[in-house]
């Protein structure tokens, strides 16, 4: 885990204040797969702009922190914090400007391993009095593979690194990727899935043991039940046929749970010209 002083410090932004347009009494976190933050900057500046989310992670952004858009989310009215690479990976996150500028920014995790992708932020949301992480779990890409030996190390890491650091007793709130639908519920072939990178078992107890921190999944809180996809293949007309995953996810800590009002995927932003092939999950919390 590295701090704003380092080399791979977070970029930053310093908004101006737009006028509110949130409940006072209620707040709205997002989280979102943009596939590609610079080429899917003129959906998410509108996106924004129409929704004005309180807080929202980002993944896969896909540039370097140097090269991350703050002049743009400044106009917007957002502060912002990224930890990016060249070409892979890469997570944000916003805050709108009345909450105040992130603090206590965190990159990576701080148990010695040389891995350096960039797919764990964190920081604190002043005006809001949580702490927020946007997270972008690997892949794996196939379970005979390196890569998904990475995957199930990085969960584990993850794991440890939640209990340095976090206590399940504080508002905490872990959106991201995870790449992982936890139960059959969360996919539309369960069986075609089961041996994939992104429902076998091992993943499936990974994550588990992940939540097991003291971790409640916020959609599932409100929609214990339904058939709810954050993300579509951009092949075999995938989203049109709701041939979906849910792997975007935003967990929190108990002192969220009670608060969390409803849950809410935006098909809408998976619509229309070059989308991301991954729409926002947004939740919304009594303050």
């Amino acid at each position: 885990m590295t701090t704003p002083t380092t080399p791979s410090a977070p970029a930053q932004a310093e908004p101006t204040a737009p006028p509110s347009s949130s409940s006072p009494s209620e707040f709205v976190v997002a989280t979102w797969n943009v596939n590609s933050l610079r080429a899917r900057m003129d959906r998410v500046q509108p996106w924004l702009s129409r929704h004005r989310p309180d807080v929202v992670c980002l993944q896969e952004l896909k540039m370097q922190t140097a090269d991350f858009p703050l002049l743009e989310l400044q106009a917007l009215g957002y502060h912002a914090v990224a930890f990016g690479q060249k070409t892979y990976n890469g997570v944000a996150i916003l805050s709108r400007s009345e909450h105040g500028a992130p603090t206590d920014i965190a990159c990576g995790m701080d148990d010695g391993d040389s891995d350096a992708e960039a797919r764990l932020i964190s920081a604190r949301i002043p005006g809001l009095g949580l702490r927020v992480a946007s997270v972008y779990v690997p892949n794996g890409q196939s379970i005979d593979s390196d890569k998904y030996a990475y995957k199930l190390r990085w969960l584990r890491r993850f794991r440890e690194h939640l209990k340095r650091h976090f206590s399940p007793t504080e508002p905490l709130l872990l959106g991201g990727d995870y790449n992982i639908a936890p139960d059959d519920n969360d996919v539309y072939d369960p069986a075609g899935w089961r041996d994939t990178v992104i429902c076998h078992e091992d993943a499936r107890k990974a994550l588990a043991d992940i939540v097991a921190f003291g971790l409640f999944d916020s959609l599932r809180h409100v929609e214990p039940s339904a058939k709810i996809y954050t993300y579509w293949d951009y092949r075999q007309l995938a989203f049109p046929k709701n041939l979906g995953l849910r792997i975007d996810h935003l967990f929190c800590t108990a002192p969220l749970r009670d608060r969390c009002l409803a849950a809410r995927v935006d098909r809408e932003a998976r619509k229309g010209e070059k989308p991301s092939d991954h729409a926002p999950l947004l939740v919304t919390f009594r303050r």
